[in-house]
């Protein structure tokens, strides 16, 4: 039931969001890491091995900064800040496992 001169609400779809495939992730994360702190974050999507989607690429990025696997500093540098090692060394501590 409409009142005169009150449209109806209009459906507003959105469009999912992307979806990386893990070979694409990772592809990303190498480049990084042989790259880290050399290209700002639009650079290095136009230097990527591999053409990609901004939108896909924008998706990695904000994976990979909330794994803190990468920073980007206050020029806007992307680099790699994940230590392999480190995390190995503690994830092998079993008073710093989850119960």
């Amino acid at each position: 039931m409409t009142i005169e001169g009150v449209n109806e609400p209009v459906a507003v779809y959105s469009r999912p969001r992307p979806s990386p495939r893990l070979e694409t992730i990772r592809m990303v994360e190498d480049f990084i890491r042989e790259w880290s702190g050399h290209y700002k974050r639009r650079a290095l999507w136009e230097h990527l091995p591999k053409k990609m989607m901004y939108q896909t690429y924008k998706e990695i990025i904000e994976y990979l900064l909330a794994s803190n696997k990468i920073a980007i500093d206050a020029e806007g540098h992307v680099g790699w800040i994940f230590d392999c090692n480190l995390y190995e060394k503690y994830a092998q501590r079993p008073d710093l496992r989850v119960r």
